[in-house]
């Protein structure tokens, strides 16, 4: 068996302290006339349910009870599918239902009990479902009820928090097949993954395997789970690829739920769902038992608050031998829980850079403007929490000049492929001119690089084969008697098959098109990215970043992907810092009162080719559709649809961007949960 299903180490000393620190916080937030106004489900955070548990108000039990009550209300069909689940869909306004978790953690008697459908189940393959050693969400809960009842105490700092894993992570006792209809043989992989084993053992209460897109594509559908609805408006997208753990938390399913990131997918699903995400530095939480891992992509909680947020975070980051990128953090965690930094305080000394890059209407069109107003609010309230605002102006470029000045060395071969005209090469890529010296003229010149190298276009990397590398390196660790490779997952798998979302089965067949594992490109712009920014940083003294978490609304359930501008993905979700191992936090910003959204129309003028960029797509990095060359903006349509702000730092600093946006969170209150999703008959 592969090493990965061997144990952790765990550093008791601060789980010791973690657990302290949370009774202690739990004891003080709540107010002192919580007992005589009685426990409220909506909007509870971790303190608040803890209170009540060690105040005798409520128990685990009772609490898994409640939110199952939730999702049986909301979590539905949320969408018209005449032809099944993998036939095209229409929406439905105002659906009340949101399809936001794949699997329940029931057995199947509970699960008939409560009127689940049999494809909630925990597996398909093991329709008994009787092993001792697999507790089902009511039995762990009961388990947490008898020890309480013993000892007085919690079981851990995550006593009786019901949450939501995204299924690209490992669970032992559920089924895990990254929202792929495919035919395992066992669909419950051997093991958890690292982090929810730590999550177990701090006292969490695993209640679902959350919905997401398959295969983490930025789509918010999946063949086995469907197609995933916003609680704002459900004729809108949740966002991908973790639409399910950002829309479970943000209709109170759930009181926090894991995510995944390699470009977006824990903060856009969050802001969607106005909601707090973690995308935290690449190498601070283990990746171990992760379907498709990646150099860049990353685990991160999604919560309401940013305190329970970084609850989360204090379980899960950390080494593990099982992920050597974690390695890294040896040395550089922080010698206080991360919770300890979310008290509310002021920001003065510090030093907010505004990536006006992101936020320069001039480049963008009529749809991003609310946001971008939004975003600059929350701006104004950082300076009266103290902080020094760097802001270049509306037009200005906070990071450009000193990008200009660093990036072509740093980026070397991948500077010199994007300016052929710069560095020209013969029919064999081979240089017809000195590249070298040309290198050093921009050195010592930095006004001679062009002006279009901006962080809205640092660069890409070409693909490299890490896909099929890492997917069929988790099947084989798997050790399923069926699914072996990548091949296997095309072979006896279903895929949806819809003229308005991508195809997943040409992304599983482009997959298996790689021959060669060669991640030097991708590797270097790393480091030529973090090489390059830190020194920007460091130059104007900034202790972070600020910008909008995304330009655009949530769009339309099958919208067009339109073709980027200057940058902006069709999503309008900015995603490069966070790729390239940045830690970033989104936060609720506020409301939309009204929207522009992007439809088709073969009357409109063709989008040029070139407008689509060297990716050749659109739609967050999804293929081309048909239809998807014609299209115009329609509106302004009323809407109130969540608008989320980001907080970036240097690798390492969630300390720092903790203390940030705890400070913003608790200046401007923008969280609100969704009217439609509100509190059931009788809900406390």
């Amino acid at each position: 068996m592969s090493n990965r299903y061997r144990s952790a180490p765990r550093a008791n000393s601060r789980w010791r302290w973690l657990l302290a620190f949370c009774i202690a916080a739990g004891t003080t937030a709540a107010p002192a006339s919580a007992a005589d106004k009685g426990f409220h489900l909506e909007e509870a955070t971790i303190p608040q349910i803890q209170q009540a548990i060690l105040d005798k108000r409520i128990s685990s039990t009772e609490l898994v009870s409640l939110y199952l009550k939730r999702i049986k209300a909301y979590d539905g069909v949320c969408v018209s599918q005449p032809k099944g689940i993998l036939g095209p869909i229409t929406t439905i306004p105002n659906a009340g239902q949101i399809n936001s978790l794949a699997t329940l953690n029931l057995r199947p008697a509970t699960l008939k009990k409560w009127g689940f459908d049999k494809r909630k189940a925990r597996s398909l393959t093991d329709k008994k479902d009787a092993d001792p050693a697999m507790p089902d969400a009511f039995e762990i809960a009961a388990a947490q009820d008898a020890a309480f009842a013993r000892t007085g105490k919690l079981v851990g700092p995550l006593h009786g928090v019901v949450m939501a894993i995204k299924d690209q992570y490992d669970t032992f006792d559920m089924r895990t097949t990254s929202g792929a209809d495919v035919d395992y043989a066992n669909d419950r992989p051997p093991d958890d993954a690292t982090f929810v084993k730590r999550l177990r053992e701090a006292g969490a209460i695993v209640i679902a395997k959350s919905n997401l897109g398959e295969y983490a594509s930025g789509i918010p559908r999946s063949s086995y789970g469907g197609t995933f609805c916003n609680p704002y408006d459900t004729e809108r997208s949740p966002r991908g690829s973790s639409s399910g753990s950002g829309s479970a938390v943000g209709a109170n399913l759930v009181m926090c739920a894991i995510a995944e990131e390699s470009g977006s997918s824990i903060r856009g699903p969050a802001s969607a769902a106005s909601a707090v995400g973690i995308a935290a530095t690449e190498e601070l939480v283990s990746r171990d038992g992760m379907v498709q891992i990646g150099i860049n992509t990353r685990v991160g909680p999604i919560c309401r608050t940013v305190a329970d947020a970084a609850r989360v975070l204090d379980v899960i980051a950390g080494y593990d031998p099982k992920d050597e990128l974690t390695a890294f953090t040896v040395g550089r965690m922080p010698t206080q829980p991360y919770v300890s930094y979310t008290q509310p305080q002021r920001l003065d000394g510090l030093r907010i850079g505004v990536l006006r890059e992101y936020m320069n209407k001039s480049l963008f069109t009529k749809a991003d403007e609310q946001t971008i107003d939004l975003v600059d609010a929350g701006i104004a309230q950082l300076s009266k929490l103290g902080a020094t605002v760097v802001d270049p102006g509306p037009q200005g470029d906070l990071l450009g000049a000193c990008i200009r000045k660093y990036a072509p060395q740093d980026s070397n071969k991948l500077f010199t492929r994007r300016f052929p005209e710069l560095f020209p090469v013969d029919e064999h890529g081979k240089p017809t001119a000195d590249h070298t010296a040309r290198l050093i003229d921009f050195k010592m010149n930095p006004d001679q690089v062009p002006q279009q190298l901006t962080l809205r276009e640092f660069g890409s990397s070409s693909g490299d084969g890490q896909s099929k590398y890492f997917i069929d390196l988790y099947l084989r660790e798997r050790g399923d008697a069926k699914i072996k490779t990548n091949a296997d997952l095309i072979t006896y798998a279903r895929f949806h098959q819809d003229p308005t979302f991508p195809d997943r089965l040409k992304g599983r067949e482009n997959v298996q098109k790689a021959q060669e594992l060669d991640m030097g490109d991708r590797l270097l712009l790393r480091f030529s990215v973090q090489q390059t920014l830190l020194a920007c940083m460091a130059e104007q003294q900034l202790d972070a970043l600020v910008y909008p978490t995304s330009n655009l609304p949530p769009t339309k359930l099958g919208a067009p992907g339109g073709p980027p501008v200057n940058g902006r993905s069709a999503s309008g979700v900015w995603t490069f810092m966070g790729a390239q191992g940045f830690p970033v936090i989104t936060v609720p910003a506020g409301f939309t009162t009204e929207v522009y959204d992007l439809i088709r129309d073969p009357s409109a003028p063709q989008t040029p080719e070139e407008a689509w960029g060297r990716g050749g797509g659109g739609g967050g990095g999804e293929n081309r559709l048909a239809g998807d060359d014609r299209t115009r903006l329609v509106g302004p349509v009323r809407a109130s649809l969540p608008v989320g702000i980001d907080f970036a730092g240097r690798p390492f600093s969630e300390p720092l961007l903790l203390k940030i946006a705890a400070a913003f969170e608790s200046a401007t209150q923008a969280r609100r949960p969704p009217p439609a999703f509100g509190p059931l008959r009788k809900e406390p």
